[in-house]
């Protein structure tokens, strides 16, 4: 009985947290980002703004999640799901790029219309450490050391910084008027560009597992 009411407590939270990023991006297309309250937010969502702080710190953070919402997860499935012998170091950076593919359209300008929803979306980079480093723990059959949480940490802040240059943020892009930034270059080419340097370590994990393949 416990557990069932635990499992039903769960996916209550869950649904609350889904229905106040729609809820966010909703109201951020259709009145601009700027003009979003969290008060608005909950109100929308059925909730009190008390408990819309439970769940999001701020009104950039619940809309970002609506537009990334599942990422992690789907990124530590594919890395759990490649074929044995697949090399690690594969297995995560096809995740990756699978998951972070470019956005278009009107979900691409909120994520670069203004400077903190530009940041809650680098931010949100650092939500896949946990279900990845699962992922990765189970592929070196391996969930005891800190070795999955170490290299989910450094392939989370490898997508962060490919993010960060592919907003511009570091390349001195300037602002279009209204403080539009416009992305620069090829998400995929800067991801595949970070995560290069982390082969060596994946690779040792691997080899250290007994679990890399010879080829």
């Amino acid at each position: 009985m416990t557990t069932r009411r635990t499992g039903l407590r769960e996916q209550k939270k869950q649904a609350t947290r889904a229905a106040l990023r729609e809820a966010a991006l909703r109201l951020a297309l259709e009145h601009g980002p700027e003009n979003v309250r969290v008060d608005d937010i909950a109100d929308a969502a059925g909730v009190s703004p008390r408990t819309y702080n439970n769940y999001f710190s701020s009104r950039e953070q619940a809309i970002v999640a609506a537009i990334t919402a599942e990422r992690e997860a789907r990124i530590a499935e594919e890395v759990a799901a490649a074929p044995a012998g697949t090399p690690l170091t594969k297995a995560l950076t096809d995740a990756i790029l699978a998951g972070y593919t470019e956005p278009a359209g009107t979900e691409r300008f909120l994520i670069t219309a203004t400077p903190p929803l530009r940041e809650a979306f680098l931010d949100a980079a650092t939500e896949m450490e946990h279900p990845l480093a699962e992922a990765i723990g189970r592929r070196l059959g391996d969930t005891t050391t800190p070795t999955a949480q170490v290299l989910a940490a450094a392939v989370a802040a490898a997508v962060r910084i490919a993010l960060h240059q592919w907003l511009g943020a570091t390349a001195g892009t300037a602002a279009a008027p209204g403080g539009l930034v416009v992305p620069s270059g090829s998400l995929t080419d800067r991801l595949r560009a970070t995560l290069v340097p982390l082969a060596p370590a994946l690779d040792a994990a691997e080899e250290r597992s007994g679990r890399r393949q010879p080829g």
